[in-house]
């Protein structure tokens, strides 16, 4: 028997009590950024991919723009180019919109929900005193921190342990990537890059 099988199954069935996603984390506890439970995380479709393609806007490279409709997040490059990730978002109501900066960053953050998310879900509240970092954690492998005028805004880009959620709008507004994308979106983005949700 293929113990990584029962130990990958394991986990997945572990985890869908915690596939709904938060979006307050605090300090970084976990294993190296590196590591990835699920090895490569899949995605519900090769749409969905990560990928260089054209882009035409007009944001300077090293900006991220979210679109939220079209479930894709692009990092813009030189050239005319950007990286395209699928991405999950906000159910209706709840994603963020705007301008930001990435004013923090942290490898398997941890995960405590808010008042407001366990009002509206009261079965989160078994959650209140948090979730430390790790493979079983809602915020998944790493997190960008969303901020505005210097004051967090509680909205995060962040790595996921429910990757078939990417290409739905099912987040309590944040912005889901897989682990494997959002890990290399954090090797690109530092404090301080822009980021435009739309």
């Amino acid at each position: 028997m293929d113990k990584s099988r029962v130990t990958r199954r394991g986990l997945v069935l572990g985890s869908l009590s915690l596939m709904i996603s938060g979006c307050v984390s605090g300090s970084e506890d976990g294993p190296p950024l590196g590591y990835n439970v699920f090895g490569r995380d899949p995605d519900a479709d090769s749409s969905l991919r990560r990928q260089e393609v054209a882009y035409n806007g007009g944001e300077p490279p090293g900006t991220i723009i979210v679109n939220t409709s079209e479930r894709y997040l692009y990092f813009v490059e030189q050239g005319g180019r950007a990286t395209r990730y699928g991405v999950a978002v906000g159910e209706e109501g709840l994603s963020f919109k705007g301008e930001a900066t990435v004013g923090r960053k942290a490898e398997w953050p941890s995960w405590k929900p808010t008042d407001d998310m366990m009002q509206r879900k009261p079965r989160l509240m078994q959650y209140a005193d948090g979730v430390p970092g790790g493979p079983l954690n809602p915020l998944g492998a790493a997190a960008l921190y969303l901020y505005q005028n210097g004051h967090d805004t509680m909205f995060r880009l962040h790595g996921t342990n429910a990757p078939w959620s990417i290409g739905h709008a099912v987040s309590n507004g944040c912005i889901r990537m897989t682990n494997s994308n959002i890990v290399d979106l954090y090797s690109r983005a530092p404090i301080g890059t822009r980021v435009v949700v739309i």
